[in-house]
């Protein structure tokens, strides 16, 4: 089972310990892949050190700073085999706000779209063709079951964006399938991080499952969906959630 051993792996959004990103990273330094991960902040680099691979700052926000963090993941590395893009949902140093869809702002929705869809379309356009000209390439896009499949009163730019992902995901697996690529989308439900909020932690033990997931469970999936043996899944959503999504009463 080649798994993804001796694959050089891209991250993104993989600055915070106990996030989903860095969670990722870990499974797939474990299983054997050669790992680059990248934030917008320097702390990636303790992230980087503590995995033995490579940090990169980038706004992914930044179609000229995605280059230049490709080009320095294969310089180190070499070209990138599997792109997980985890980047989305908050960045350091910004606040998220919370509005009905006619209340807003221009800037506050395309701050949105840029960050939970645009830096998913940068990395994409930047590791497709590279992916296509070798014959392999596995993209896994972390989603949210927000907006592909459930809505939060007040998130409308959000699901949006995420909504927008899982799109992608599927014209990706259509376009580039006999290329090799595989492209697919994960969909966490409430997954306790270090930027989960106490309510959220509680929506998590209203699941069937009786708890939030843990970026764990979510790495454990994007592990297997980066491999060589998910080579016949593609453009798939696959929920994970501990069920909350099956139960029209919550709580």
């Amino acid at each position: 089972m080649a798994g993804v051993a001796g694959r050089v792996a891209l991250v993104t959004g993989a600055g915070s310990a106990g996030g989903i990103g860095f969670a990722i990273a870990q499974a797939l330094a474990a299983a054997g892949a050669r790992v680059a991960v990248t934030a917008t902040t320097a702390r990636i680099h303790d992230r980087a050190a503590a995995l033995g691979g490579v940090g990169h700052v980038a706004d992914l926000t930044d179609p000229a700073e995605v280059a230049g963090l490709f080009a320095a993941v294969e310089a180190a590395l070499g070209p990138v085999e599997i792109l997980v893009n985890n980047a989305g949902m908050v960045q350091s140093g910004r606040d998220v706000d919370r509005a009905q869809l006619a209340g807003w702002s221009d800037q506050a929705w395309a701050h949105h779209m840029a960050l939970n869809i645009n830096t998913t379309f940068h990395c994409c356009r930047a590791a497709l063709p590279g992916m296509a000209a070798r014959g392999h390439g596995r993209i896994v896009n972390i989603s949210s079951v927000t907006g592909p499949v459930v809505t939060i009163d007040g998130s409308s730019a959000y699901a949006t964006a995420k909504a927008a992902v899982t799109g992608m995901t599927r014209s990706i697996a259509l376009e580039y399938g006999r290329q090799g690529i595989t492209c697919n989308a994960i969909l966490p439900g409430w997954i306790a991080t270090e930027s989960s909020s106490p309510d959220e932690i509680a929506a998590g033990t209203r699941t069937p499952a009786g708890r939030p997931g843990t970026p764990q469970e979510v790495a454990a999936c994007a592990r297997f969906l980066a491999s060589d043996e998910a080579s016949y899944v593609t453009g798939a959503m696959l929920v994970v959630d501990g069920g909350n999504t099956l139960q029209e009463m919550k709580g």
